[in-house]
């Protein structure tokens, strides 16, 4: 297996520099593919404007390498709609989407409804709390699916510094150490049970492209365990030279505390587990502690275990897709 992964590594694994824009826009026109970018939002007025700005202006109004920008706000008690309609993405709320099946919270069900509100052939996911954001991000996950028929799913992969001061302008940083879910649980789980994804340097990162022809196929866990069910899912359906990854540099974002890193961990478990034994399970949850007046006081939250089944299944998006 390591042979397979050293492999597929010399093979598979990219950087953004090794397709410069022309030669994408080539591909485009040779393939006639388009192009969709998606953000899933959840307040994130600080940060959405600025990355879907630059999307626009460089891979939109300089090169036309992107059809459209959706995002798709989940919820947003802020101005994000607001502020992502400004810097000219054409936004949809989750509740609009598909409102006959009722909405759940996660990262997921946004992914999976916004399907039904893009039409390109290539989907592009961009979380929307980057900070110091880069068009490369966009280009160099694309580029392999433009250029590369066999390939159907590409991730980014980066440096996620972790940021060792509560301001992020005192430059106190720890290189590599801002994927403390990715090292702790997504890594050993997929290195036991996966071999074949032990390649893959960001396997939760939020930044991939893949065919939508793939991702109809695919069930969607609706919360955080997206990403990993996504890539075993993938690899069961088209195997792994049909997975692929970019070098895109340095990803900057905030960072969840140590209770919200718990929930990622179980969340991303769950999705394991039940890809190792489908069964009769009983719905989990996971118990954390907040000190206070009396002492540790237990908080207790259920663990995302719902998943949206492929959305060829789907009724109204057949119904869309055949239109």
């Amino acid at each position: 297996m390591l042979k397979e992964v050293e492999r597929w590594l010399s093979t598979h694994s990219w950087s953004v520099a090794d397709r410069p824009l022309h030669k994408l826009m080539a591909a485009k026109r040779t393939t006639g593919s388009t192009v969709s970018v998606v953000l899933p939002a959840l307040n994130e007025e600080e940060t959405v404007g600025e990355i879907v700005a630059i999307i626009r202006h460089d891979l939109m109004q300089q090169v036309p390498l992107v059809d459209e920008i959706v995002v798709v706000d989940s919820g947003s008690t802020d101005r994000t709609s607001e502020v992502a309609a400004a810097a000219g993405a054409r936004v949809v709320h989750r509740d609009a989407i598909l409102p006959r099946i009722p909405t759940v919270p996660g990262k997921g069900e946004v992914l999976w409804r916004s399907l039904l509100v893009t039409s390109g052939d290539i989907v592009c996911f961009i979380d929307a709390d980057l900070k110091e954001f880069s068009s490369d991000f966009v280009s160099g996950i694309v580029g392999p699916l433009l250029t590369e028929p066999g390939v159907d799913l590409v991730k980014a992969m980066y440096d996620r510094p972790l940021t060792l001061s509560d301001e992020p302008a005192s430059g106190r940083t720890a290189a590599g150490q801002g994927g403390r879910v990715t090292e702790l649980m997504a890594r050993p789980l997929l290195n036991m049970h996966w071999p074949q994804l032990a390649g893959f340097v960001q396997p939760l990162g939020g930044e991939y492209a893949a065919r939508r022809s793939l991702l109809e196929q695919l069930p969607f866990p609706v919360g955080y365990g997206v990403e990993l069910g996504m890539l075993v899912d993938a690899l069961h359906l088209v195997g792994l030279d049909a997975l692929a990854q970019v070098d895109v540099g340095v990803r900057i974002h905030r960072h969840q505390d140590g209770q919200a890193l718990g929930r990622m961990a179980a969340a991303i478990y769950r999705t394991a587990q039940l890809r190792l034994a489908r069964g009769h399970m009983i719905r989990p949850s996971l118990t954390q502690f907040e000190r206070g007046e009396d002492g540790f006081e237990p908080r207790t939250h259920s663990v995302d275990t719902e998943e949206r089944p492929p959305m060829s299944q789907i009724a109204e998006y057949v119904k869309r897709k055949a239109a």
